[in-house]
Parts: C-alpha cells; structure tokens; sequence
C-alpha cells in the first residue's frame, strides 16, 4: 500500500517544532553521551552500496550501519540514555550531577532507590537497562507476548527486572504506566500519549545524532535526494526528519515511510491526517516495528513533512535483509536486522513500479540514504530468518573488507 501525503511541504523548518527539538539539543545530547563506555567511539560508518545502486537504475544508495553503534547492536542506544540522563537532571535539580558523570555511575549511591520502566519490544529496554545499570539506578522492563526469551535474557543481562504480561505492544506501554503510578516510578517510554511528551521528546532528541553524522560524512559531497526511512511509532523518524528539516530547510531530501502491513499504524495516520491504531493484528517478523499507535509527538514532525507513507511484507524485509547480508563486489555485507531493512526493502518494491518511481524521481538522478537500525539483535530469530548466522556474515564482510 501507497499513500502521498498532501500535508507535506517546503518551508523553513517551524519555529514551534524547533522549540522542541532542535540540532542544537541533539549536539548537547552527543557532547554528553561521547564519553559513555557502551558506545563505540565515533561515528557509524556510512557505506556506499554501489552495485544496488546500479541494480536499481539510481546514482547511488547508501545505508548508515547502526548495528555497530554499540554492544546493544542498534541505534536505540542513543534514545533511552539520553532521555534518563535527561530525566535525573530534571528530577534532582539540586544535586547538579554532571551529565557524563551520570553515565560513569559517578552517583550509582544516590540513586539507588530511583526506578525506572518502560515497555518494549526488545531495543529500547536495552538500551534503557544498560544506561540505569551504568548509571546505577533501578529498571523494570514490561514485555509483551510475542517479545522473544532470546531478546529477554539480552535485557536482563543489565540488570533489569522484567515483567511479562498477555496482549500486544500497546498493552505493554498502558501496563508501564500503571507500574509507575501504583509505585512511584518513572517512565522511560519511546512513545508519547496524553499528558506525556517530555521523556519521548528527549528519547527522539537522541536520535538526531544520527543526522548529524550523515551530514558530517557528506562534507563536500551532494546531499541525498530521498530519505527512506522505518516506522514503528514514528519516533526514529521524527529525530531524523526534524534534523535534516533544520538543516536544509526547504531543500530538504524527499522522505519516504516504510512500515510492516499488518502493523501500519502510520500509514493509517497519514489516510487520516491525525494519530491512528494499525489496521492490521500488528505482529511482524519486524518485531521492532510492530506498534500499533503512532506517537502524537512524533506525528507533529512527520505530517507536515513526510511525503509518502507505504507498507511492505514480511517476504521483502527478509529478501532485504539476505541482500544485504550477501553484497557484492562493490557492496559490503552486512548484518542488517529484520527491523532494519524496511527502507530498502520499501525502495526495491518501488523501483518495480516504473510509473510510481518515476512520479517519485526514483531514477539515474537519485541519491538514497536509509538506515541500517539494528544488527541480529536476536541471533537465533536471525539465523531463522536468513538460514545463515551473523558470525558468517560477518566473517564474509570481513574478507570483503580484506580483498
């Protein structure tokens, strides 16, 4: 399914979303998480997949690989750090704790008895027990029925205590906030509802580091065209979006949405023109797509700036990821989760409709950037998938990179 979105524009980017997220919070963000020992030091490699480029009849495509962002192998180890530094600045004003102190567990005794929850479909309580654990307060992670063990004994290996209940994502956010309420404790949730915004702004606000590398890596070179970028709640995209939107201004990239059929609560946003629920049962083997609510916050950033909203299957995002995973002699292998891949798997399935890439300027003329998100975040469901390990992949990329 395909749908333009005839919200969309080009304006300078608004005030009134600048006022919430901005490059210059992004930065402030960077500055405080460079020094957190769970991140891999430096940017994530931006790569040139030159032969898909040419596959598709494009200029070029490139992908930012996330999966080395950090031990937590995705890129939600930019959001829930930073959104829970952000959280003890506000909630202890008093004690004026120095940000990357917080990280270096400088405080661990004073907030000992803080707790922290949230639900998850498996990176985001990731990452948010590996920054309580650094930090040195408590975490309680709910998780939904279909979160695998595999992806659960990955978040308690921080530390975390985890709380398993039935029903959907959905259910797990609305059964976080009951925990919070019943116990006093803090949610750290990468989605906003009603009369919560705060921490899913500063979790979005992270994610803006991300931009700020690719447009780094760029120096000198033309910017990208056509940005593809993967759903779930929407607030990957709306750090993004909202970065590149301040920069460019007007002339930024065309931005493309992907998400799963059956978990399509964006698209339905965007047939709408408001915050919608998924059409669909809302299970994807891109697990970390599969919400059914689109983010209110999020959605302010995206309807007045996402061009296209469109949905793929299951099928593509597991062929995108064996393409990826095979390269080339021009393209790199790479370990690209099945959350990861939806852009490329939304702009392959494009490309096939002549008439629909070009209305888009999908042609010899187009610079494509998507974004690799995770790794095999659950090796066992990656392996499942693809019928061949990370390890081998990785001992393929390696020799590519040696020959």
């Amino acid at each position: 399914m395909f749908v333009s979105n005839p919200k969309a524009g080009r304006q300078p980017y608004p005030q009134a979303l600048q006022e919430v997220m901005s490059i210059a919070k992004a930065e402030e963000s960077r500055q405080w998480l460079a020094g957190w020992a769970r991140l891999n030091a430096g940017a994530t490699p931006l790569y040139a997949l030159s032969d898909l480029a040419a596959e598709l009849g494009v200029a070029q495509v490139s992908v930012k690989d996330e999966s080395v962002r950090s031990e937590l192998g995705s890129f939600k180890a930019l959001g829930a750090p930073i959104a829970l530094v952000r959280l003890i600045l506000r909630t202890f004003p008093a004690q004026q704790f120095d940000p990357r102190g917080l990280l270096d567990g400088q405080y661990a005794d004073q907030l000992a008895h803080f707790t922290v929850v949230s639900a998850t479909d498996g990176n985001h309580g990731k990452g948010l027990a590996a920054a309580a654990q650094s930090i040195g307060c408590r975490c309680v992670i709910v998780l939904h029925a279909n979160v695998s063990i595999e992806r659960e004994q990955a978040i308690t290996t921080y530390g975390a205590k985890i709380v398993r209940i039935a029903g959907n994502y959905d259910a797990s956010v609305e059964h976080a906030a009951e925990l919070a309420a019943c116990n006093g404790w803090a949610v750290v949730s990468d989605t906003s509802y009603e009369g919560y915004e705060v921490i899913p702004r500063d979790v979005m606000q992270g994610y803006g580091i991300i931009a700020a590398e690719i447009i780094e890596a760029l120096a000198g070179q033309a910017p990208f065209t056509h940005v593809f970028l993967q759903g779930g709640v929407g607030g990957l995209a709306a750090g993004i979006v909202s970065y590149f939107w301040e920069h460019y201004g007007e002339q930024h990239p065309l931005f493309l949405m992907v998400e799963p059929e059956q978990a399509d609560c964006l698209y339905q946003s965007a047939l709408l023109g408001k915050p919608a629920k998924a059409s669909g049962s809302v299970d994807s083997v891109m697990a970390g797509l599969a919400c059914g609510e689109t983010s209110p916050l999020a959605w302010r950033f995206l309807v007045p700036s996402v061009d296209c909203f469109m949905t793929i299957t299951d099928d593509q995002a597991v062929a995108a990821m064996r393409r990826l995973a095979l390269g080339s002699r021009r393209d790199i292998p790479l370990v690209a989760g099945e959350s990861s891949v939806a852009g490329v798997a939304g702009l392959v399935h494009l490309v096939k409709e002549a008439g629909m890439a070009a209305d888009l300027g999908l042609d010899e003329h187009a610079r494509i950037l998507f974004i690799s998100t995770e790794g095999a975040t659950a090796p066992g469901v990656y392996a499942d998938l693809l019928g061949e390990s990370a390890a081998s992949v990785l001992a393929r990329q390696q020799a590519w990179k040696c020959a």
